[in-house]
């Protein structure tokens, strides 16, 4: 099983390294190079609606899974206590279904963060 290094950051670099995850709390951004070796950068934001991190004080993980929809290489895995899984890769019907799905959690989250934010 391939590892990811992990590297609490206040900026991420330029050109980051293969195989390391770069976290960054104070933008809320965690960004690595697709581990399928394309070389693409992988951008994950950290957020109620994007990516969770979580890190065990020797491990990080993120969930839910990456899906490199956008990228050629369509890499599709998770990453959990520092170690990569692939995962299936998604069929195109299966992408959009998931996009869609995203957007709606989003504008969920956010009408109810609204509706909260009215009543202080």
């Amino acid at each position: 099983m391939k590892i990811i290094q992990h590297k609490f950051v206040e900026y991420i670099p330029n050109s980051p390294e293969q195989d390391v995850l770069y976290i960054s709390v104070e933008y809320r951004t965690a960004v690595h190079l697709c581990v399928c070796g394309c070389g693409n950068k992988v951008v994950t934001p950290l957020s109620p609606t994007d990516w969770e991190l979580r890190f065990d004080g020797k491990t990080v993980s993120l969930s839910p899974s990456i899906g490199n929809w956008n990228f050629e290489c369509k890499s599709h895995y998770f990453i959990t206590r520092n170690k990569i899984r692939l995962a299936r890769r998604w069929d195109d019907w299966e992408i959009e279904e998931g996009r869609k799905e995203d957007a709606e959690n989003k504008k969920s989250f956010f009408k109810k963060f609204k509706r909260k934010k009215k009543k202080s």
